[in-house]
């Protein structure tokens, strides 16, 4: 896969940028790069290899222990408290306006 110009300038209008044409030719290069390093990966054989849980399965022979706190509720619940400043609020959530492009 392989981008091209017109593809560059779309993906800067949705972004709200504006390239300058050296900008935009640059990440054209960048943009392709980085597709051609995902097809190298995406070429190598990965038949009977198992995926890793943790990046830490790596290092073999190495046992370590990843420290975890419990997951427990730390705060206390002040949903009123923080709902005080807003416009408009209904059922315990905050309502906003409708937004269509």
């Amino acid at each position: 896969m392989s981008l091209n110009d017109q593809d560059i300038s779309r993906i800067a209008n949705l972004a709200r940028l504006e390239l300058q044409p050296d900008e935009q030719a640059r990440m054209l290069s960048k943009i392709n790069d980085f597709f051609g390093i995902v097809a190298q990966i995406s070429a190598v054989d990965t038949t009977g290899i198992v995926p890793m849980a943790h990046p830490v399965d790596a290092m073999q022979g190495a046992h370590i222990e990843l420290r975890l706190r419990p997951d427990v509720a730390s705060e206390p619940n002040q949903r009123d408290l923080n709902q005080r400043s807003a416009p408009a609020v209904e059922r315990g959530l905050f309502l906003v306006p409708k937004v269509i492009e």
